[in-house]
C-alpha cells in the first residue's frame, strides 16, 4: 500500500476547502485587507479600509508551504491579542469570486473597488503617450551621457550647413 506524503494530502484538502467555499461573509471581528508586501517568515504587511496605518499579519500553519499570497492579493484577517507588531492572522485568502460575492452583498470596502472598465480604458489611452516617461532607466547598462550630447552637437552643426 502506497501512502502519499502528508504535505501533499494537506495541500489537497486546503484546495478542496477553498474550491468548495460557501463564500461566507466576514464576521464582526474579521476585516478585509490588501497585501502590500511580504516581510518574510510568513509575515505580510497589509492595509485595511478602516485603519490608515499598515500592519503585519501572520500566515497560520495550515496555509504555509501550500498557499501563497503576493502583493495586491486580498485577505480576510482576524485580530490577535498577543502581538505588538503582528496584529492579525490570515483567516482566508480571497479569490476573485469572493470579491464578486462580497461586492454583491455590499460588504466590499470602497477603498478596494476597481475603476469601471470604461474609465480604465480612457485613462489607459491617455497614459499610453506617457508610457515611456513612466519607465525606470535600465541600471544594468552604463549610460553614456557624452555620446548623446555629441550627437546633438552634430545635428545642430549639420543644420547650420
Amino acid at each position: 500500500m502506497h501512502r502519499s506524503h502528508p504535505s501533499i494530502s494537506r495541500r489537497k484538502h486546503l484546495m478542496k476547502e477553498m474550491m468548495e467555499d460557501d463564500y461566507a461573509l466576514p464576521t464582526e471581528n474579521q476585516q478585509i485587507a490588501r497585501v502590500l508586501s511580504s516581510r518574510g517568515n510568513n509575515l505580510h504587511e497589509v492595509e485595511t479600509a478602516k485603519l490608515e496605518e499598515n500592519f503585519l499579519v501572520s500566515m497560520p500553519n495550515k496555509f504555509r508551504k501550500s498557499m501563497w499570497v503576493k502583493r495586491g492579493d486580498f485577505l480576510l484577517i482576524e485580530p490577535i491579542e498577543e502581538g505588538d507588531k503582528v496584529k492579525a492572522e490570515i483567516c482566508k485568502i480571497l479569490t476573485p469570486e469572493h470579491v464578486k460575492e462580497y461586492t454583491k452583498a455590499g460588504v466590499w470596502p470602497d477603498k478596494f473597488t476597481k475603476k469601471p472598465a470604461q474609465e480604465e480604458s480612457s485613462s489607459q489611452n491617455q497614459d499610453d503617450s506617457d508610457f515611456e516617461d513612466d519607465l525606470l532607466p535600465n541600471t544594468n547598462r552604463p549610460v553614456n551621457q557624452e555620446s548623446s550630447s555629441e550627437e546633438e552637437d552634430e545635428e545642430t552643426s549639420s543644420d547650420e550647413d
